[in-house]
């Protein structure tokens, strides 16, 4: 469990670097530990450099990422805990529970597809329409990165 745990917060870590990682230099590579490291230290600094916004961009889109971010954690925190479920069932999943937790996950994705859609209109009320679908791929990569590592520790159903 410990190590499914690590594996979700290096997910997490992984899943902002890609937009600031190609403002780096191309000949620095960094372990996702570091890119982990630096993730938990300044994520939001990592969404600023990435985003490039003007002073007044700015002073809108941050009361919104604040709140998207909270929001989001709500369908992410269901999903998280439906997986540690199912990690912790282990080969005694039963069919009811598997149906259960699988139920659990799709409607966490639901509810996360639904608050991207709700926040890129908000978006779209305070940047330009190429600022705004910038942040939605930056949230959407740092999801696919998060997806991709949570798969790779969770085993298959039995």
């Amino acid at each position: 469990m410990k190590t499914f745990l690590c594996i979700v917060g290096c997910a997490l870590a992984l899943s902002v670097f890609t937009p600031a990682m190609a403002q780096e230099k191309a000949a620095t590579q960094h372990t996702s530990a570091e890119w982990l490291a630096k993730i938990q230290s300044d994520k939001r600094g990592i969404v600023a450099k990435s985003m490039d916004l003007t002073a007044d961009e700015a002073r809108k889109f941050w009361p919104l990422y604040e709140t998207f971010q909270r929001e989001l954690a709500l369908p992410q925190s269901a999903n998280t805990r439906a997986t540690l479920d199912y990690v912790a069932a282990g080969h005694s999943l039963t069919d009811a529970n598997a149906k259960r937790l699988a139920e659990q996950v799709l409607a966490a994705a639901r509810e996360e597809a639904r608050l991207q859609e709700k926040h890129f209109k908000q978006l779209l009320k305070v940047l330009p329409a190429r600022k705004a679908a910038r942040y939605m791929q930056i949230e959407q990569k740092i999801q696919a990165v998060v997806d991709f590592e949570s798969a790779k520790a969770i085993p298959l159903v039995d």
